[in-house]
């Protein structure tokens, strides 16, 4: 990999597309360009992602070490966006992890663009790995959906082996909601302002026990509360006395269910601390939750959820009337 003094990089494995080239990422002229490659590349895909430019700049400016200037290459034909990919670095359970991910447009694969993307995000990890300060066993990681049978074959292709599923579930709001009450003891109530860094250190208290468990920073917290689409109105957190025993963070991304034809509120975080476990706490907070976001205007509620969820949380969903609409593979390679 070589760049010359236009910004160009050179891969040497690149393919031979008319016209193509690759450079780093400008915040400043790409963000539009790289939103309609992902929503471009999703769709075809059936993911159910399709950020704005506010959410993706929002969440590379609170990105903590991942920065897009330098984690993050373009492959372009003719100015325009039609490959990208990128890596960020994540203390984990398991040992410092290098997440890589990529998009490729439609009319572009098959033709080897993502392959050469994959082996400069691997070797941009292992620049980092170089210099982060990070001990432990290195890992590279994605998440690709199971019917995305390019990435899988892509992964598998470079060695990268199935570790762990998700699953993404979907509920119809439309059927009833049973009432489920909090444990004596307990409330609901507003969240304020003041309020949220403790909701936050309690889900991540919680997810502390969960499989593979990464660092959360303070870039997050800023990232969470600097989300364009928040809403903590609709979030639902039981507190016990001044101790937060539970909490369900939810999101609806309105420029998103307009992109998929959809009315759909996100359980994006639902986490309940290891005292309160076991009682009704979880199953409480979601039906609440399901029916802020029905008044809301939802038509259905959505969550992922890992597959081995070690807190029995994916038979608290299906009895809350989840089901399981699409599978995640979590595909690791050792570096």
């Amino acid at each position: 990999m070589t760049t010359n003094v236009d910004g160009e990089v050179r891969l040497a494995d690149a393919p031979p597309i008319p016209g193509l080239l690759f450079r780093m990422f400008d915040p400043v002229r790409d963000y539009e360009g790289l939103v309609a490659l992902i929503r471009e590349a999703h769709l075809r895909d059936g993911i159910d992602w399709i950020p704005t430019v506010e959410i993706l700049r929002t969440e590379h400016e609170h990105g903590g070490e991942f920065d897009p200037r330098r984690d993050m290459l373009l492959a372009l034909v003719d100015g325009t966006i039609v490959g990208a990919s990128q890596t960020d670095v994540r203390t984990r359970a398991l040992g410092p992890n290098h997440q890589v991910d990529g998009w490729v447009s439609p009319a572009f694969r098959r033709r080897g663009l993502g392959r050469a993307l994959l082996h400069w995000a691997e070797a941009r990890a292992r620049e980092v790995a170089l210099v982060d300060g990070r001990t432990g066993e290195r890992s590279l990681s994605s998440w690709p959906d199971e019917d995305q049978a390019g990435a899988v074959a892509l992964y598998e292709g470079e060695g990268y082996v199935i570790v762990r599923y998700g699953f993404m579930m979907l509920r119809d709001l439309s059927d009833p909601i049973p009432e489920r009450r909090l444990p004596d003891g307990l409330e609901v109530r507003p969240v304020a302002e003041a309020d949220h860094r403790r909701i936050w250190d309690a889900d991540t208290e919680a997810f502390l026990d969960h499989w593979n468990a990464g660092e959360r920073t303070d870039a997050d917290f800023e990232g969470c509360f600097a989300n364009p689409d928040l809403d903590t109105g609709l979030w639902r957190v039981a507190w016990d006395g001044d101790e937060v025993a539970g909490s369900v963070m939810n999101t609806v991304y309105p420029a998103e269910n307009e992109a998929l034809g959809v009315r759909r509120g996100w359980l994006d975080h639902v986490s309940v601390r290891r005292p309160w476990r076991r009682r009704g706490v979880a199953s409480a907070l979601i039906a609440d939750s399901l029916r802020a976001i029905r008044d809301a205007g939802m038509t259905e509620a959505a969550l992922g959820v890992d597959a081995e969820n070690p807190t029995g949380a994916l038979h608290v969903y299906e009895n809350l009337g989840f089901r399981r609409a699409r599978t995640g593979v979590s595909y690791r390679k050792s570096m």
